[in-house]
């Protein structure tokens, strides 16, 4: 007997809007499991909004989501939030709230009537607080908290979920080069090590080509080409997406793909 794998998220003949204004039809995407998938493409394209659709917050006005192989409305909201963790894009913290109160949130969906908290939450929280470099930050209250700082304390809360699926959208905005790189390096440290499926909202293409497994590259709506990074970012696919000449060469340290913008001022004297 054959056992057909089933991936664990994907979306099916999808459009999504807000109110009338139609970003998507006919949306088709699956997540491969345990990757570390990118999703690229110009400002205004539709890539928040299909990470919006896939992780609940934004209804489709048709087509379905499918999470472990049950369409992603019919679980109970906690259900949903042991299965699959969101970094938004922007989020706000109840006011005074202190850092380890607010990572301790993220074990919130294991919690019930007979599962009160533990000794096994605590140890979560405090790895959770370590593994995004926050652990000397937990008393401190999350108001005072530079951009940078709070950003790496949602991540911790949601860590804190210990989901197998991990979504995050555009999670090195507000962060210097050097945090960038510590947030991403994590990030391909739980798709490495811990075997998470992640998919990441990112502005920068080269960050993209970077860490990405797979890549999902949208247009005016539309996904235009998704593969590996190798397989798919060409010359001719950067300029048709974003309008930019550019040569693409090996990344002298990791040997993916890595854009470099045609000097326009050299070519224009």
């Amino acid at each position: 007997m054959t056992v057909h794998h089933i991936d664990r998220l994907s979306g099916q003949d999808l459009t999504l809007a807000y109110d009338q204004r139609v970003i998507s039809e006919d949306l088709a995407v699956t997540i491969p499991d345990h990757s570390f998938t990118v999703i690229v493409g110009p400002n205004a394209c539709g890539k928040s909004t299909l990470l919006r659709a896939l992780s609940r917050t934004l209804k489709p006005a048709k087509g379905r989501v499918l999470l472990d192989g049950r369409v992603i409305g019919s679980y109970a909201a906690k259900e949903v939030a042991r299965r699959l963790g969101l970094l938004p894009q922007t989020s706000i913290a109840p006011e005074g709230i202190g850092v380890a109160d607010l990572v301790a949130r993220g074990r919130f969906p294991h919690q019930g009537f007979l599962r009160q908290w533990s000794k096994d939450d605590e140890r979560v929280v405090a790895e959770a607080m370590e593994a995004t470099g926050v652990a000397d930050l937990a008393d401190r209250s999350v108001d005072e908290l530079s951009g940078g700082q709070r950003q790496r304390v949602w991540l911790a809360m949601v860590l804190a979920q210990q989901t197998p699926l991990l979504l995050l959208d555009e999670p090195t905005t507000y962060l210097d080069i050097a945090h960038q790189m510590d947030m991403l390096d994590l990030c391909a440290q739980l798709h490495d090590e811990r075997g998470h499926t992640l998919v990441a909202v990112l502005h920068d293409l080269n960050h993209a080509c970077r860490y990405a497994t797979h890549l999902i590259v949208m247009k005016e709506g539309e996904i235009v080409a998704e593969g590996e990074p190798a397989e798919v970012v060409t010359v001719e696919l950067v300029e048709h997406v974003f309008g930019l000449p550019v040569r693409v060469i090996p990344d002298p340290e990791t040997h993916t793909p890595m854009i470099v913008p045609v000097d326009r001022r050299r070519q224009v004297r």
